[in-house]
């Protein structure tokens, strides 16, 4: 995998909409937060835009036009994404493999961004992170994402090391490693049959991610992971909060469903960690280093991989 260059204080980060409109007064407080971190914020007008059933942000030539400057721009050094929604997997026959990897940025987002991830980890072999994005992240300050691991994960050039919050649990224990890759598993699962799929290598870590689904769609899901071979890739599997995902009633639990499809799984499996949709502070995982799950009495990730140079 390429890895992006290293951000260092003062440099000039692209702030792309790649999918839904967004809020503007959470767009000024994430503006505001990516210059407390140091760093400074570029955008135009365009990132305001609508397209003409008002659920994306602007035709897709223009948001793609918008990651592609950014990439092409030396002055620029990282992007970051606004929000999430709907609307990434339309740029993805817009974007150019080659202009991603000559330019080696890092490209932060989640959720819906996860097309984006998945492009550029699949098609471009870049390193890419699941990190904070404006609105609802970057935007709460330290109440919306993790300031240490963000930081870490796209300015060390060192690896990141242990990651152990508070509220992991060990489904399936055992130790192994592997290339970390993943997302939001509706935006994976979508990318089946197209030029775009996610194509995991074999051995790798499948971060496993959702929002607002109820438990029978999870286990469709896991149910589609399966039938489609991708989970027989995975050496250990990391699950998300799972944030609004137990049914409307309260019974059952998305954590005890999923937790009972990953019991026979051959690896380690984890749930419960806070990188994405989460209900606190939100960790930046970098996807396409090598991460070691360990699954014991204290569940933890360990990358072992600097993911930027």
């Amino acid at each position: 995998m390429l890895k992006p260059r290293a951000l260092v204080s003062g440099d000039r980060l692209a702030v792309v909409a790649p999918a839904s409109p967004f809020d503007r007064d959470e767009f000024v407080h994430g503006i505001d937060e990516i210059g407390r971190l140091g760093f400074e914020p570029v955008y135009d007008d365009s990132v305001f835009a609508r397209g003409p059933h008002g659920y994306v942000a602007g035709p897709p030539e223009l948001r793609a036009a918008a990651i592609r400057q950014a990439w092409r721009d030396p002055s620029i050094k990282g992007i970051v994404g606004v929000r999430g929604g709907y609307g990434s997997v339309q740029l993805l026959p817009l974007l150019d493999p080659d202009e991603a990897r000559l330019a080696r940025k890092p490209f932060i987002g989640y959720s819906d961004l996860t097309s984006v991830l998945t492009f550029l980890t699949t098609s471009c072999g870049l390193v890419a992170f699941h990190g904070p994005m404006l609105a609802g992240r970057l935007g709460r300050g330290e109440a919306g994402y993790d300031r240490a691991s963000f930081i870490a994960a796209i300015c060390g050039r060192e690896p990141m090391g242990e990651l152990a919050p508070a509220g992991i649990e060990a489904v399936r224990r055992g130790e192994t490693a592997g290339p970390l890759l993943g997302g939001t598993v509706s935006q994976l699962l979508a990318s089946l049959g197209t030029a775009f799929a996610f194509a995991p290598p074999a051995g790798f870590v499948l971060f496993f991610e959702e929002v607002g689904e109820r438990p029978y769609r999870l286990d469709r899901m896991v149910t589609q992971l399966q039938q489609s071979g991708i989970l027989a890739r995975a050496s250990a599997v990391v699950i998300g909060e799972l944030l609004k995902c137990d049914e409307p009633s309260g019974d059952p639990k998305a954590r005890a469903v999923v937790s009972d499809l990953f019991r026979d799984f051959p690896g380690p499996v984890v749930i419960g960690f806070p990188s994405g949709h989460t209900s606190g502070p939100a960790l930046t995982l970098p996807f396409g280093v090598t991460c070691r799950v360990i699954a014991d009495g204290r569940p933890r990730l360990v990358i072992e991989e600097a993911a930027v140079e």
